[in-house]
Parts: structure tokens; sequence; C-alpha cells
């Protein structure tokens, strides 16, 4: 059982350290993408990635449309990698909407996690005014959706660039376009639905994991105020505004965020962390 999981999801273990760190991408994207952030952790930690169903290299023919309905599919992914690599108190870093899914993960099994990482993390996408803006109106989302059905290879050259935000770095973007298109445009744009139309705000003053929130600067996805109101929301957070710009810190700027990840896991061992304005002394 525990072998059908780790293939299922196309489990990866590097690293000599004895505490898990895992990894976990964003919407569209596989494992790949942690290439260069994960390997400055391997001397220090066991680093484990995977893909979630349908993505990379796990097994496609595990997709169950009810099950990818919403997040807490997703969610239980990563509870069937940790049940599987028996974890307890491992570090989880999920980028984009896999920081939501490792918090309702963290939800369901609090031991499994010592802390949770979110970089770029939004717990609701859509405007709810006055009180939160989370960067898009519905017919926003739903014009993207459209577009994914219609015309799969244009959506993944826009949303890649949006993704992005800058035209400095093409071999990113080209990078985030080439993994969107590899995967099964089905699966993709139920993906999608389940991450643009969740909301889960109501679920973070009830996470008990330590957190930390990195906010990109110019991110077109997840604007500053949503790394904030997250911040306000989930009581042992620590937040952090990088100079990184974009959605995809881990492949634009991968030192800066090897870094501040780096500096949290060590001043988190010594008590040097404010939680109440945010700030990594």
């Amino acid at each position: 059982m525990n072998q059908h999981i780790l293939t299922r999801h196309n489990v990866k273990k590097k690293g000599n350290g004895k505490q898990l760190i895992i990894f976990a991408p964003g919407f569209g994207c596989d494992q790949s993408v942690w290439n260069t952030v994960s390997k400055a952790f391997e001397s220090d930690y066991k680093v484990v990635l995977f893909d979630y169903v349908g993505m990379g290299n796990s097994d496609a023919s595990a997709f169950n449309r009810e099950k990818y309905s919403t997040l807490d599919g997703y969610a239980q992914d990563v509870l069937d990698v940790c049940t599987a690599l028996d974890v307890k108190g491992a570090i989880f870093v999920g980028h984009s909407v896999s920081s939501m899914i490792g918090m309702l993960a963290s939800l369901r099994q609090p031991t499994y996690f010592s802390q949770l990482i979110m970089i770029g993390p939004s717990p609701c996408y859509l405007d709810d005014p006055p009180e939160y803006f989370g960067g898009f109106q519905k017919e926003d989302l739903i014009g993207l959706l459209d577009m994914m059905e219609k015309n799969f290879i244009g959506w993944a050259n826009v949303f890649a660039s949006t993704l992005v935000n800058s035209t400095a770095q093409p071999e990113v973007m080209q990078e985030l376009e080439d993994r969107f298109c590899s995967t099964d445009p089905v699966i993709a744009r139920q993906f999608a639905e389940a991450c643009f139309f969740a909301d889960n705000r109501q679920d973070l003053p009830h996470v008990t994991v330590p957190s930390l929130i990195l906010q990109c600067s110019h991110d077109s996805i997840a604007p500053a105020s949503v790394g904030r109101y997250i911040h306000q929301h989930i009581p042992q957070s620590t937040f952090k505004q990088m100079e990184a710009t974009g959605h995809c810190p881990h492949m634009s700027h991968p030192d800066e965020t090897v870094r501040l990840i780096h500096d949290y896991l060590v001043n988190k061992e010594t008590g040097a962390i404010s939680t109440d304005t945010g700030d990594i002394s």
C-alpha cells in the first residue's frame, strides 16, 4: 500500500538530514520546479518531492473527478504521502495553492507538520469588498476557465506570462508554459476550478502549526494585501515581503527564496522570530 502511494505520486527522497522537508508544487506544475531550491536543503534535511495526481510523472489513471473537485482531494494526496513515509513533524513548503492545500492537511493531521512555509499563498482569489480583495472578479476567472477549454495552448502562454510578470526572465516563462502544456487539459481545468474558486478564509484562525508567509512583490496572482490578510488571521504566523517579483520566486529568484526559508528555520530553532510583527529578526 505504501509503495503504491509513493509510486502514484512519484515520490522522491534526497538528502542527508533527519528532519523531513516536503516541497509541494503549485497549480499545473510538478516537483521539478523545486530543483534549484530543494538542492540547497539536502545537506541538512531529508528532502521529499512529489507530484499531485495528474501532474508530472504521477499516475494520472488515479485521477478522480469527484475527489479532486475541491482542494480537500489534494490535501488528501499530501496526507497519503505523509502516511506512507511515516511522517511526524515535517516542514511543509507549499507554493501558491499548495500553501492552502498544506494548511488543510495540517488541520486534519497537525502532528505531521512542525512548520508551514507558504510562498505566494491566497485563501481566496475572488474580491469580496469591502473587507477582502483577492485580486480577481468572478468574470475574470470564468474567462480564464473558458480560455483553457477553447485554447489551452494560448491559455498556457498567457498564464505563464501573468505568473512571471516580467519580460526579464523569458526562460522561466517558457519553463512554466511547457509544464502547463504537458498536463492533460481536462485535469488542469478541474484543478484550476478547485483552486480559483476555493475560499479558505474561515480556516486560517484554526491553524495550529507555526507558519511563514513569503509575499512576492508585484504579484498579479496574490496581491500584497492577501499575504498580510493571511498573516493577520493565522495565529502563529510570520510575514516576510520578498524583493522577488512575480508569483514563482522559487524559479525566478531561488537564492532569495532559499535564504528566507533557511533564516526562518534557523531563527525558529533559536527563538529569534517575532510573530507579532511578522519580521525575521
